[in-house]
């Protein structure tokens, strides 16, 4: 059995590889859809010796199967937003302790204890609905906060405007993290000049506006809240790991959390640093789905391990798979 304390506690690149082949073994063998899917690849344990031997799970079978690996009752069950009319993801989790050190531990290693920050989440979208992993992450980071004035704002942003100026006026590390059409709403409406406060963006119009490209969003956002950087944040329902961005557009990943690209024609082949490809996600922290997942997004991985995301997949298809009909 794989422990939490082997998984984040990880020191180096080595030991990543060395529990990354322990994770497939061990999901390879408790993962019904998983297994098969390997099975129908022909990619058994004794032929995967690397990271780029490992077979990457495409992520729309957690739309439509039930992804796990262990026998454990099911504590809470994620789900994506989707939109109108088709089938959302659905991330069974059996642990929630993982997800909670998972979360803590990766904000910390970026940005350093989450009690000392106000938190305030602007996250409206995801606050109107049911099942969102991330509305569970803010909300334990809030009351993990040892500020009262944490908390989640919806349509009130006068108010939110309010406390952002006096919040930062004072002299308090704050950090507020939000969808994108909500911040652009808010920066539509007010106008700041923040010196203390750390913007995130959690991506996504969500069908509230057109989509824009990240430079396009960071510099309205940048000039709208008087900041220097966009800081942006990096997960999915089907990952129990966030990778972060302080402004650059490159993200970082906690070291249980690795990012290849994928050939967008072939997508068992794992492409060189610095190539767009596909991006594939291995979170050691889903040891009870599956750490191994093939995303719908593009990008480029860079010599160093962080990585960027340029956009998604056309009609949402991930191609080079057709391996869909387990």
């Amino acid at each position: 059995m794989i422990s939490e304390h082997e998984i984040f506690n990880i020191q180096n690149n080595n030991e990543f590889e060395h529990l990354a082949l322990k994770v497939f073994k061990f999901q390879f063998k408790n993962n019904r859809v998983y297994r098969s899917f390997c099975d129908l690849l022909y990619k058994h344990p004794s032929e995967v010796n690397t990271l780029r031997d490992i077979p990457f799970l495409p992520i729309q079978f957690f739309k439509t199967r039930e992804i796990l690996s262990s026998n454990t009752t099911i504590k809470r069950t994620f789900t994506s937003s989707g939109t109108s009319g088709k089938e959302t993801s659905k991330h069974h989790v059996t642990d929630l302790n993982i997800y909670k050190k998972s979360f803590t531990k990766g904000f910390e290693k970026f940005y350093g204890n989450i009690e000392d920050y106000v938190i305030l989440g602007l996250l409206p979208s995801y606050l109107e609905r049911e099942g969102s992993s991330l509305i569970y992450m803010v909300d334990n980071m809030i009351k993990t906060s040892k500020y009262s004035e944490s908390g989640f704002y919806l349509n009130n942003l006068s108010e939110l405007k309010d406390t952002l100026i006096k919040l930062d006026s004072e002299g308090k590390k704050v950090l507020l993290i939000g969808v994108s059409f909500a911040l652009l709403d808010l920066v539509e409406n007010h106008q700041f000049n923040l010196k203390n406060t750390i913007i995130m963006e959690t991506g996504g119009m969500k069908g509230r506006r057109k989509e824009l490209i990240r430079t396009e969003l960071h510099n309205t956002l940048k000039k709208g809240f008087g900041v220097n950087q966009i800081h942006s944040e990096y997960g999915m329902t089907e990952l129990l790991s966030q990778a972060y961005s302080k402004g650059n557009g490159l993200f970082d990943c906690p070291p249980w959390m690795s990012v290849l690209s994928r050939d967008t024609e072939d997508a068992l082949t794992i492409l060189n640093t610095g190539k767009t490809g596909g991006l594939n996600i291995i979170d050691l922290a889903n040891i009870n789905s599956c750490s191994f997942i093939a995303t719908q997004d593009l990008g480029s991985v860079k010599s160093d391990g962080t990585f960027e995301v340029i956009g998604r997949f056309d009609n949402s298809d991930i191609r080079g798979c057709n391996l869909m009909v387990l």
